[in-house]
């Protein structure tokens, strides 16, 4: 019991930054289904480079490997879980600021795997374009990741020099 409570300790600050995540995520998302509920579709144009419309993103970043069939589906939503458990260990191995950076990838993860729970997709609806390119259609737990992932890189780059 003496080695969790110090697990707990040490990582303290990396629970609440997951758990912060998810609220975020979780709770953009249902003011987003609050709307989608009432109109049956959704779409909103917030100003010239950024809309809010809904997707349902079947596969992963940016709705790369979309499949049909539910057993790719469900292999690679177990493939992600499994993937957010070794960055789980990661985080518990590592030290700040890694651990931060760990933490917002693991909550944005666990944001869009209960997506896929629910309601066998993730819920995307954040639009930025210019001049008519259109980015990606992607949502906060996506920016999380993001984030996550260039803390890492840059923490690496600068370990390296």
């Amino acid at each position: 019991m003496r080695y969790y409570n110090n697990i707990i300790k040490k990582n303290f600050l990396s629970f609440l930054i997951i758990c912060f995540v998810f609220f975020l995520d979780r709770s953009s998302k249902a003011l987003i289904m609050n709307f989608y509920d009432k109109t049956g579709d959704f779409y909103l144009r917030i100003n010239s480079f950024l809309n809010l419309n809904l997707i349902w993103n079947e596969g992963i970043a940016f709705g790369i490997f979309s499949f049909e069939e539910k057993l790719y589906y469900n292999f690679l939503t177990i493939f992600i879980f499994l993937i957010t458990i070794i960055i789980f260990w990661l985080m518990l191995k590592s030290s700040y600021p890694q651990k931060a950076g760990y933490a917002l990838i693991i909550g944005g993860s666990f944001g869009n795997i209960t997506d896929r729970l629910y309601y066998s997709s993730v819920i995307d609806f954040i639009d930025l374009n210019y001049k008519g390119f259109h980015w990606f259609v992607f949502n906060v737990a996506d920016i999380f990741i993001t984030l996550g992932v260039l803390i890492l890189i840059t923490l690496e780059l600068r370990l390296k020099k």
